[in-house]
């Protein structure tokens, strides 16, 4: 009897430890940032949206895959620019997988990394030799802001799929040491003849200057000039017109040089006279 208790006991217990078991299996909870792919038999029932959710244990399994952005890092790529300067760039490229294709990520890929190693990977390396080969070493230095532009809508525009890519940015380009030197020095020539001819711009622009001030100035001159020329011409015609008047004056009355000798004596006679001369009178009229 006691030996059947045990039993009963036993049986009991694993019925409650599997009982625990189907019901703690039942339930599972998926992150927001996250879907989940419910598995049963190997086939794909269907994409579970954030929260918690209820699956047949033992027979359905759950896996999980991120819709989150994220940050692939590409190192050490090798390129060629266009002027055949070899190239070492690091490259990261952000993306997010679209949430309302993960059952395609699941049946085509089966992982998040399967899909970016066989859909972004391999574009990745291929845009970025071709993009690269477009600029001079040089310009791809100079440019980095047209060399990212450039090279982000080349990966946006070749890699499809249920990935979408948000963003590519070149971390690095190096060349080698003796060609970098070189087109430092280069770039520094450069930057002295630009200012060089910002100086002679700048020259140029006071000597012109100088002469539109000289200019204005003998302008000034001649002005002044002209102007005093023509107040002695008219105060010269003035006077003419003024003795012409007075000529015609005289002409007409003789008596007004007598006038005008009274006018001026000032009624004194001279107090010192030469022998046999004259003394000086007025005539006046009877």
């Amino acid at each position: 009897m006691a030996k059947n208790k045990n039993i009963f006991t036993a049986a009991a217990a694993a019925l409650g430890v599997l009982i625990l078991l189907f019901a703690v299996g039942s339930f599972y909870t998926v992150d927001e940032g996250e879907r989940g792919v419910v598995i049963r038999y190997g086939s794909l029932i269907h994409v579970a949206e954030p929260g918690l959710h209820f699956k047949l244990p033992v027979i359905d399994s759950v896996r999980k895959i991120s819709v989150q952005e994220q940050v692939e890092l590409y190192r050490n790529m090798e390129a060629y620019s266009n002027d055949q300067q070899p190239a070492v760039m690091n490259l990261s490229v952000r993306y997010q997988i679209d949430s309302s294709r993960v059952d395609e990520v699941y049946r085509n890929f089966g992982t998040r990394q399967a899909l970016i190693d066989r859909q972004v990977t391999r574009i990745v390396l291929e845009e970025a030799k071709t993009v690269l080969g477009q600029f001079n070493a040089a310009t791809s230095i100079r440019e980095r802001g047209r060399l990212n532009l450039e090279m982000a809508q080349a990966v946006q525009r070749s890699v499809t799929g249920p990935v979408i890519i948000l963003g590519v940015q070149v971390e690095d380009v190096s060349f080698s040491a003796a060609y970098e030197e070189s087109v430092e020095q280069r770039m520094l020539a450069e930057v002295a003849v630009e200012r060089e001819r910002q100086n002679l711009e700048r020259e140029r622009v006071e000597a012109d200057i100088v002469r539109t001030r000289a200019a204005a100035e003998a302008d000034r001159v001649r002005a002044q000039a002209q102007a005093e020329a023509d107040s002695i011409r008219l105060r010269g015609n003035a006077e003419a017109e003024a003795i012409r008047e007075r000529a015609a004056a005289l002409a007409n009355n003789p008596l007004l040089v007598e006038l005008v000798k009274a006018e001026r004596w000032d009624g004194r006679l001279p107090t010192t006279m030469l022998p046999n001369a004259t003394v000086p009178f007025i005539e006046a009229n009877k």
